[in-house]
């Protein structure tokens, strides 16, 4: 059996960068890491409207007893009508990958 040895090079451009997976999760993770959505990034972020948001994932009890404050969760549910909503990113973002076939399943 005959074996070749070959050597390349390949040329990185200048802005770009070669780091490894645990390296670029850590950075996709920290990018979230002290940062507050309001409705409209969220809105953004799920590509469905505040009305949608509300009914499917922010009201049901199902969801509401994890995601709200007063039980220690990770949404600022507004007390009255005008004040803003807040929601802890990472926490949204996890909460949103875990549950996504919770939050898209048909109610029967």
């Amino acid at each position: 059996m005959q074996k070749l040895k070959a050597e390349i090079v390949i040329t990185i451009p200048e802005d770009m960068v070669l780091i490894t997976r645990v390296e670029y999760e850590e950075l996709k993770q920290n990018e979230l890491t002290g940062v507050y959505w309001n409705m409209k990034d969220l809105e953004k972020r799920i590509n469905k409207k505040s009305d949608w948001i509300k009914e499917n994932i922010l009201f049901p009890s199902r969801f509401k007893k994890i995601l709200d404050i007063d039980n220690g969760g990770f949404v600022y549910y507004p007390e009255t009508k005008g004040q803003p909503w807040a929601f802890q990113a990472t926490k949204m973002a996890e909460f949103l990958e875990g549950n996504f076939q919770r939050i898209f399943q048909l109610r029967k």
